[in-house]
């Protein structure tokens, strides 16, 4: 089943009732990382067993955009439009310039390497915040299986001006999605761990941002009854669009569910992009599909 599930009226100022959702295309064995370059109007995302990246345009379809990519997960752009990417292979934060030049930025901690950068964002101020659980090491099939080098799995914000790198929480077991408010005042994390379970539920957790760059005591915002909350974006007014089992939950600023956008496979992630940022772009284990939505994604964090 593919199609939007209305549960609450609120939905229906996020997406047109009717609205069709679109398959773009398939052939990957776990779609992974969207993110949307706007000077170039394509769609990129990872394809992470089969090592490479992905890329879809209008005029094109879906086409290979790299092969070798050391198992690249999560990306997002910054704030002079390069793409910063989570590497799974390399364990470590890079940046892809324009020309094709990868950069690395951070891998250690503490001098100890990181476990497998999953998933980033990239503050306003130009900040990077990324989550560090253990995927890329547990086999070879989304990575180079080995032993972690920390001793917990972190939530790090990397400041590339000066190069400080922190730990900013250390409460979740397997942290995995994140996204920012529109006003950046709370940081929203997925934990995706199977030690967080209780009768098969996994949670976001809600984390004010104080002074800008640490994190207070966090909240339980919304609790995925089916499937995991893996990666989500935040809208322009504050409703969050989470993967899940059976497609996209959104939700109100509250962390209520007002709907569902079903999905014949389960979601991984999904970013804002297209034209006005209005289009909803959601990688889903062997495919990506589209929405249009009456919104569009935050400032930062799309």
């Amino acid at each position: 089943m593919t199609e939007v599930s209305f549960e609450d009226p609120s939905l229906e100022a996020l997406i047109a009732p009717g609205t069709a959702v679109e398959l773009l295309g398939s052939g990957c064995v776990w779609s992974e990382g969207p993110a949307w370059l706007v000077d170039r109007r394509t769609l990129l995302w990872s394809d992470i067993p089969n090592d490479r990246v992905m890329r879809w345009t209008r005029t094109a379809g879906v086409e290979v955009e790299r092969n070798g990519v050391e198992f690249t997960n999560g990306r997002t752009v910054d704030v002079s439009g390069g793409i910063i990417t989570c590497s799974h292979g390399h364990r470590r934060v890079e940046r892809w310039e324009p020309d094709g030049t990868v950069t690395p930025l951070v891998s250690h901690y503490q001098g100890r390497r990181f476990n497998s950068p999953n998933d980033v964002v990239v503050k306003s101020d130009g900040t990077i915040w990324f989550t560090d659980p253990p995927y890329g090491i547990l086999s070879d099939r989304e990575g180079h299986a080995a032993e972690p080098d920390l001793p917990r799995c972190y939530v790090f914000r990397y400041a590339p001006t000066t190069g400080a790198l922190t730990a900013v929480t250390d409460v979740m077991v397997h942290p995995n999605g994140l996204a920012f408010s529109p006003d950046e005042s709370v940081l929203y994390v997925s934990d995706t761990s199977a030690a967080t379970m209780d009768d098969g539920y996994h949670h976001i957790l809600a984390f004010d941002v104080v002074g800008g760059d640490a994190l207070g005591d966090p909240t339980v915002f919304y609790v995925v009854d089916e499937g995991l909350p893996d990666g989500f974006r935040v809208d322009r007014s504050g409703h969050v669009f989470t993967s899940a089992g059976d497609g996209v939950h959104v939700l109100s600023p509250a962390g209520a569910r007002i709907g569902k956008i079903l999905l014949p496979e389960v979601a991984s992630n999904c970013t804002f992009g297209g034209t006005g940022s209005g289009d909803l772009y959601i990688t889903a284990t062997t495919s990506v599909y589209m929405v249009h939505t009456l919104t569009s994604g935050a400032t930062r964090g799309t």
